[in-house]
């Protein structure tokens, strides 16, 4: 297995131009939110002024508390020892609790994360910084979370749906015997099956299996996983909640900005609601204001604004944030200096930046992950044969293939020519209509477009026929583009990290690592 290439996201088709204006600093007021050292220094003396020393305490004893029951490696002994002093900073990402991991990246976006604190120690020495997993445990769609897929099979557990995944219990174990039986016979099978029964153990939660998992492959980094479905974190979020309860005040203050992004880039990635909050009981509802009640949508339970307030008082576990509030949450409770994250959600993130402002939050620095394709030796092969490079495959694939089947026709210049010298006919005849009556230039508009929608035809046609003609070439093309984007994306969201795992063993994720370099944004691609 070796590093082969790497392609900058700038250069991809598919990355969205947000996202390209965000790394190259167009996007106006977020000059100092791109990763870079003079940012990171900044956002160290900042959230050193602004993370209390209570807030500080109380995220130390929870970290204790759920890791209670768990053997430390050292490293995250020493880090969580070194949360508790002042000039301690975590780098965070955060996730579903997918089945397993769920897709690839998952793996790719913790691991940047780890590197990331570390880059950031050996360039700032008199400060610490701890790497941290943050648990969406609190999501209630377990329709998006309760399977993985394979290159042979998916796999699914069942569930009850519409309350908070992270506390669902594991009571349909099928597919750990249908995993069994896929990988039995691979180099590292037996560790992943074992993985995989300790994890997803009859009777764990769902955040019990995620902690798990994410501590076998990860705890040697010194990586530490937080569940914000914390009455103690959620208690520090309580200003921010009540303010949410009575004044909406993040949907108020982030319309200028979505209204920026909506109208320069399309629609956002989430609109934020009045009240970006859910009630949180067997299930997760979300929380509307209507006729001068709060009503929790979806169930006959409404309060005065005494009684929700009240109950947030006592009850601040109750409250569980959107999409939206979560980053708010996250940057609440930790001494937090960068998040790194999937294009879509450093795009959501993008929303909040003047909310923060008025909150008095410090506003992180946003680091869109890294992403990587693992190619067997025989695709580049392929590829290569081809004359292109794995980058050709991160390009229009209808304009690479219209490319490759019509290189060489000598049909194609032809006809550019001749509709280049048509063109230059009706611009001279334009140029002498103009000169008599108006309608009689309207004819010889309207002949010109007829004339070129012509030439449009012949090309479409010649296309069409030389699909027909080199019918075998193409196909090899398209299921070389399959290959590489199974199910018409990026292998990262597809497949399970085991695919790659079961051949290489703690060698991959260790190379995986070694090779990002977490200054880039940018696609590493490995043969395997």
């Amino acid at each position: 297995m070796k590093k082969v290439a790497h392609i900058p996201f700038l250069e991809i088709d598919s990355i969205p131009v947000l996202i390209k204006d965000f790394l190259t600093q167009k996007i106006p007021g977020f000059d100092g939110q791109f990763f870079d050292f003079d940012n990171m220094e900044k956002q160290i003396a900042l959230k050193a002024e602004n993370f209390s020393a209570q807030n500080r305490q109380i995220l130390s004893n929870v970290f204790q508390a759920q890791y209670s029951d768990f053997t430390l490696t050292e490293k995250q002994k020493e880090n969580l020892l070194l949360l508790a002093a002042k000039n301690t900073f975590t780098v965070t990402t955060g996730h579903q609790l997918n089945l397993f991991s769920g897709p690839a990246f998952f793996v790719y976006k913790i691991l940047q994360t780890i590197k990331t604190a570390e880059v950031l120690k050996a360039k700032f020495p008199a400060s610490n910084f701890v790497p941290i997993f943050w648990m969406a445990s609190e999501d209630h769609d377990f329709e998006e979370i309760n399977h993985f897929k394979t290159v042979e099979h998916y796999y699914e557990i069942k569930g009850k749906s519409g309350g908070a995944v992270g506390r669902i219990k594991v009571e349909d174990t099928f597919f750990i015997s249908q995993f069994e039986e896929e990988f039995k016979d691979s180099v590292f099978g037996t560790e992943l099956i074992l993985l995989l029964k300790k994890a997803y153990k009859t009777g764990n939660s769902l955040t019990q299996a995620t902690r798990i998992l994410v501590q076998e492959l990860f705890s040697d980094f010194g990586l530490l996983a937080l569940d914000g479905d914390d009455a103690n974190l959620k208690s520090l979020m309580k200003p921010v909640l009540k303010d949410e309860l009575l004044n909406q005040t993040l949907n108020k203050k982030s319309a200028a900005l979505v209204a920026y992004l909506s109208e320069k880039y399309g629609k956002v990635q989430v609109n934020p609601r009045e009240i970006n909050l859910f009630y949180l009981s067997e299930t997760r509802d979300r929380i509307a204001f209507e006729d001068g009640k709060f009503v929790i949508v979806d169930k006959n339970q409404t309060f005065s604004e005494e009684e929700i307030l009240t109950e947030l008082e006592n009850h601040p576990a109750r409250f569980s944030p959107n999409a939206l509030m979560r980053p708010v949450f996250q940057e609440t409770v930790l001494p937090n200096l960068a998040y790194i994250g999937g294009n879509a959600e450093i795009m959501y993130w993008l929303e909040l930046k003047d909310y923060f402002a008025e909150i008095n939050l410090p506003f992180p620095v946003l680091i869109p992950r890294n992403s990587m394709l693992m190619l067997e030796e025989k695709t580049l092969a392929k590829i290569e044969k081809f004359g292109l490079t794995t980058a050709d495959f991160f390009r229009n694939f209808a304009v690479l293939t219209r490319e490759i089947l019509l290189s060489g026709n000598d049909i194609l210049p032809f006809l550019e020519e001749q509709e280049k010298v048509l063109k230059n006919h009706f611009d001279e005849l334009k140029q002498r209509a103009a000169l008599t009556e108006k309608t009689f230039g309207n004819l010889v508009e309207a002949e010109e477009t007829r004339q070129m929608k012509s030439f449009d035809r012949m090309k479409k046609r010649l296309l069409r026929a030389e699909k027909i003609k080199q019918s075998e070439k193409l196909e090899r093309l398209e299921n070389l583009f399959a290959t590489i984007h199974p199910g018409n994306t990026w292998q990262e969201r597809v497949y399970n990290f085991s695919v790659f795992y079961a051949d290489f063993g703690l060698d991959w994720l260790k190379l995986c690592y070694q090779e990002m370099d977490v200054e880039k944004s940018e696609l590493i691609i490995f043969t395997i």
